[in-house]
């Protein structure tokens, strides 16, 4: 099979990850017969520096064109501690998702076993946990009017949603829940927010076409007291752009850290595979960033935009091998790892690449 892959590096540790990410699709294409070609992009930051913008036209057409993409991350310091500045990385990542129509976010939440210790969770609470979480991605207060008035005194952000924006999002998420476990968890605040009101309705309605999944509605507030109480409830979660925005970032919790987590945004065109993981310039250039949320990310793209089932499997069961072996990065290592065990970024991905 003959794919066209961009790699889209973007800031911080988005170049260190993606290149172990790639070196794992390129051991896939050998092991397969596979031919998989590449170009790279600028996002973020980087492509401020370059072109003066966070996402160049030129970036745009190539994700377009390609069949699938790795991304990085965007994001650096300057910008956050400059609320003030008109052009952000992150306004490269908005647009990259709205361009494309990636308005499903796929977030798996799954525990590698050998992970247990690394939670601050306590493991007979963790121990079976396995989520999937679809944010919707390209609606929300993100996406609405923003501005300031008074004088700059006061701001305000819309939050907004259309009834085809809810329904095409809870469809994706009732469609895995019937190949998964059949329990579907909705999250909204329909207490006091009108668009989750709307999304409420909404939910109400696509779920009379899947009369087999069991469905349950969830404000925001509770939910994020569930997800560190009892994770296994929880089999496929779907919710709005902000709430889902924060709740995975807890849930990473459950994982044992934001580097062991990929994720997919899907829509009817070119699909972004990614860790959720950021930016993280307090460790970029040190060789110690957790490769393996892009590596199961690649896993992800693998399965989702080529259909290569067997394949992604095999980078997933390559991830849980160097973990068994117990080898980890700094930010999954306990007290009780061997130094010797405790690996860098690029001999960590070595070692996965043996295992495939």
């Amino acid at each position: 099979m003959k794919k066209n892959i961009l790699i889209v590096p973007g800031d911080g540790i988005g170049q260190e990850v993606t290149t172990v990410g790639k070196k794992v699709l390129d051991r896939i294409a050998e092991k397969y017969g596979h031919e998989f070609s590449y170009d790279e992009a600028l996002i973020g930051h980087a492509a401020i520096e370059a072109t003066g913008v966070p996402l160049p036209d030129e970036s745009l057409e190539k994700m377009r064109k390609s069949d699938a993409v790795l991304f990085g991350a965007v994001g650096h310091p300057k910008y956050d501690n400059d609320p003030s500045a008109k052009v952000r990385p992150e306004q490269g990542l908005l647009k990259m998702r709205k361009e494309l129509g990636l308005y499903a976010n796929l977030r798996p939440i799954k525990l590698f076993d050998e992970l247990l210790s690394a939670s601050s969770i306590k493991p007979e609470i963790l121990k079976g946990a396995d989520i999937l979480f679809f944010r919707e991605l390209t609606g929300d207060i993100y996406f609405g009017e923003k501005g300031r008035k008074d004088n700059g005194d006061t701001a305000f952000d819309v939050a907004q949603y259309s009834r085809f924006e809810v329904e095409r999002i809870a469809r994706k998420a009732f469609e895995a829940a019937m190949t998964r476990g059949k329990k579907l968890c909705s999250v909204d605040k329909a207490n006091v927010i009108e668009t989750s009101r709307l999304w409420r309705e909404v939910v109400q309605q696509v779920a009379k076409e899947y009369p087999e999944v069991e469905v349950e509605h969830q404000f925001v507030d509770a939910t994020a007291m569930l997800l560190i109480k009892d994770p296994k409830r929880f089999d496929v979660v779907v919710t709005a752009n902000l709430f889902g925005d924060i709740l995975t970032d807890e849930a990473s919790q459950i994982a044992g850290s934001m580097g062991m987590l990929a994720s997919a945004s899907v829509g009817d065109g070119t699909g972004v595979y990614e860790p959720i993981h950021g930016s993280a310039h307090d460790i970029t250039g040190k060789g110690v960033a957790n490769p393996m949320a892009s590596v199961l990310s690649a896993a992800l793209l693998l399965d989702i935009s080529f259909g290569m089932k067997q394949e992604s499997e095999d980078v997933i069961q390559a991830v849980d091998q160097v973990l068994k072996a117990g080898f980890r990065t700094g930010d999954i290592a306990d007290a009780a790892t061997p130094k010797e065990k405790i690996l860098g970024t690029d001999a960590i991905g070595e070692e996965i690449l043996k295992r495939i």
